[in-house]
């Protein structure tokens, strides 16, 4: 498994992320490599299709995606169990670390 976490310099909520899916991947004993992508301009968000920081892409696929949101350099807010949250909560990240892939 991959997995990409891109943020941008200045989110609070990176970190929190990345403690979260380190904790989980270990907890879960899953095979995988984390990549930090620092996205750095409005012109790489756009081109990366960067929906907020933190986001967090599973084998190049977002599982919180919202093809609504905004592409841009922005905080991401995620719907949680708790409420809207600056990070998805581990149930949340469990879930998209242990989901099947999606057939290509």
């Amino acid at each position: 498994m991959n997995i990409t976490l891109q943020y941008f310099d200045g989110c609070p909520n990176w970190e929190t992320t990345r403690h979260d899916v380190a904790g989980l991947l270990d907890e879960l004993e899953l095979p995988a490599t984390i990549t930090l992508q620092r996205i750095e301009s409005p012109e790489e968000a756009e081109a990366c299709g960067f929906r907020g920081s933190p986001t967090l892409l599973v084998d190049g696929v977002d599982p919180f995606a919202d093809p609504d949101a905004p592409v841009g350099l922005a905080c991401r807010i995620y719907i949680t169990e708790a409420g809207p949250a600056g990070s998805p909560s581990p149930a949340q990240l469990r879930k998209a670390l242990t989901a099947p892939a999606s057939p290509s």
